[in-house]
């Protein structure tokens, strides 16, 4: 049986329930000291995207998830959460596009290749993002002119006159290098005002969600299949604090919008842009057919691509087990479980505070 010397959370700079989670401080509470894998330097830091490090809990990118699947990491996908994120065409106001059908004979910024299929995640998310806007106008790639332009080498790069530059090619945009770029989030909306840029297209607004799947539509929560197989109480603990921050995050709205201020290094405007409607309200994980349908949308077209090594079957790469048993623990915990339903106590690890208790006949 494998040992668990740690418990480590990767983040990304979006809304999610495992970051509220931790931000709350209920992530150490359930498992002590919880190491955050960005904060603890290049070489641990690499695990976000490979998903070597037994006792990791990343909620992140598909991109990087179905890369490092698709290359043989071990992992198994234990959630998905969709949270809309602004994605947008963004282009000069005197471009004269105003909307999708304006897309036809533009230049439009594509981030080069990096050096692994992982670390591509700007490119895919780029191709994508242009995929669904060109789609709603009944256009494809061959109606558009892509432009590669660099990828920030940090996450958070400058230029010579002081201005962060986070999202590649917003640069281009301004230079009159590119006519339109896809972008999300809420550093791209302080940027896109920084520019005097104008949204063109609004994914977010189209009532088809296959229009904007992309790298973190649907986003996955995933673990290395040893620390499900040995210590899966540890896996169900986690969710259960991810399902609460959930719950907590509904009656909360402005404690939720400062923690994503300090999350994406943007102002009270930019989440306030990016973030938006009842947001708030859907920081679930489940792991529903409508998910993983849309996280199959994502997967073929990575694979189609060239983003994969190799196909990914997610029927085996999910894990339906651990949330379900979640679900069960949070109700048990909040007095709502219906009568005759008992919650399992998982062998292999710490049951950590607030844990159901043992019933018999209960298994994962």
């Amino acid at each position: 049986m494998s040992t668990i010397e740690k418990i480590w959370f990767t983040r990304c700079p979006v809304p999610t329930a495992s970051g509220l989670a931790y931000n709350l401080g209920w992530l150490h509470e359930e498992f002590g000291e919880v190491g955050v894998l960005q904060d603890a330097g290049p070489e641990l830091a690499e695990h976000h995207f490979d998903h070597r490090l037994l006792g990791l809990f990343r909620e992140g990118g598909n991109v990087p998830a179905l890369a490092a699947r698709s290359e043989g990491a071990r992992t198994r996908l234990i959630g998905l959460t969709w949270i809309e994120e602004w994605q947008s065409i963004l282009v000069r106001p005197d471009s004269g596009i105003t909307g999708a059908q304006g897309l036809r004979g533009a230049r439009i910024a594509l981030p080069r290749w990096a050096e692994t299929r992982a670390r591509s995640f700007p490119r895919a998310m780029a191709l994508h993002g242009i995929k669904g806007a060109l789609s709603t106008a009944g256009l494809t790639f061959d109606d558009v002119t892509f432009v590669e332009v660099d990828q920030p080498k940090s996450e958070v790069g400058r230029d010579g006159a002081g201005r962060a530059w986070s999202w590649p090619g917003i640069r281009e945009l301004a230079g009159g290098e590119v006519d339109a770029v896809y972008v999300k989030g809420a550093r791209s909306a302080e940027q896109a005002r920084e520019v005097d840029a104008v949204v063109a297209v609004d994914l977010d607004a189209h009532p088809d969600l296959r229009t904007r799947v992309n790298n973190g539509t649907p986003r996955p929560i995933t673990v290395h299949e040893d620390l499900l197989a040995d210590h899966p109480d540890l896996v169900v603990n986690f969710l259960t604090q991810t399902l609460r921050a959930a719950d907590w995050a509904g009656g909360n709205l402005e404690a939720v919008r400062g923690f994503l201020e300090a999350e994406t290094r943007s102002g009270a405007r930019g989440v306030a842009t990016a973030y938006r409607g009842d947001f708030h309200k859907s920081l679930h994980p489940d792991l529903s057919p409508e998910r993983l349908g849309l996280l199959r949308v994502q997967k073929d077209f990575l694979l189609l691509h060239g983003f994969l090594a190799a196909d990914v079957d997610i029927d085996s790469w999910v894990a339906h087990e651990p949330l379900a048993a979640a679900r069960e623990r949070l109700a048990w915990q909040s007095g709502e479980l219906p009568d005759g339903l008992s919650v399992p106590s998982q062998g292999g690890g710490g049951r950590g505070p607030g844990a159901a208790p043992e019933l018999d006949g209960a298994a994962l």
